[in-house]
C-alpha cells in the first residue's frame, strides 16, 4: 500500500485503496495522527445523535498478545501498532443523555428531551439496548477505517473474539456490546484487490 505521507486521501481514493491487512510493520502511529483520527471519526452521524459507541485504543504489548488470544488468536492483532476496540454503552449514555443536545437548546429543552429519551428506553432491556448501540458503532466503524486510509494507514475489522474475554481484559462492563475489534497501522502486505458483486446484482431503481 502507499506509504504514509502528508497528503490526505480523497474519499474516492480511500475507498477504492482499502484494504484489509494482517501483517503490520511495528513502527507506532504518532499520537497525534490517532487522535485526529478518531476526531473527525467521531463526527459520524448516529440516530437522534445518542452517539453510544465508546473506543478503547490498545497499544501495550502484553495487553496486546492477550487481546490476541481472546480473538482466535489472529496475528494481526499483535502485529498492528494499535487495535480500536469500539464498543457501546447504552447506559452511560442515556445517564448522561443531556451532553448530546445542541447547545443551541434551551435548558428547558434539553430537559424535556432528556426526559423523553430516557422513557423511550427505560422498558428495554440491556441486551437490547446494547445491541442497538452496537449497530450505530458500525457507522463509527466505517468512518474509522476510510479516514485511517485518508491518513495512509491500514486497517481490518475483525469480528471473531470472545466478547466476554475481550470485556475482561479491558476492564469493560459486561453489559456493553463490542462491534469489532480494529487493527491500524502501516501494511506490511499488498492485501487482495477489491472483489464486490456488482452494482446491478445488489440494488434496484424503482
Amino acid at each position: 500500500m502507499d506509504a504514509v505521507s502528508e497528503r490526505i486521501l480523497s474519499v474516492k481514493e480511500a475507498v477504492l485503496t482499502r484494504r484489509s491487512i494482517r501483517k503490520f510493520k511495528p513502527e507506532p502511529i504518532p499520537q497525534e495522527k490517532l487522535e485526529e483520527i478518531l476526531a473527525l471519526a467521531l463526527k459520524a452521524p448516529s440516530s437522534n445523535n445518542l452517539q453510544p459507541w465508546r473506543v478503547v485504543v490498545v497499544q501495550d504489548p502484553e495487553l496486546k498478545e492477550r487481546l490476541r488470544e481472546a480473538a482466535n488468536n489472529q496475528a494481526q492483532v499483535s502485529s498492528a501498532p494499535a487495535v480500536l476496540v469500539v464498543y457501546s454503552d447504552m447506559k452511560d449514555t442515556l445517564e448522561r443523555v443531556e451532553e448530546i443536545f445542541h447547545p443551541g437548546f434551551s435548558e428547558e429543552q434539553k430537559q424535556t428531551r432528556a426526559a423523553n429519551m430516557r422513557k423511550a428506553w427505560e422498558g428495554k432491556s440491556d441486551e437490547e439496548r446494547e445491541n442497538w448501540g452496537k449497530a450505530q458503532g458500525f457507522i463509527l466503524l466505517g468512518f474509522l477505517m476510510l479516514i485511517a486510509r485518508s491518513f495512509g494507514y491500514d486497517t481490518v475489522p475483525m469480528g471473531g473474539f470472545n466478547a466476554a474475554r475481550v470485556k475482561e481484559l479491558l476492564g469493560l462492563p459486561s453489559y456493553v456490546a463490542i462491534a469489532a475489534l480494529l487493527p491500524i497501522g502501516v501494511a506490511d502486505e499488498a492485501g487482495r484487490e477489491h472483489h464486490r458483486r456488482d452494482l446491478e446484482r445488489v440494488v434496484r431503481w424503482q
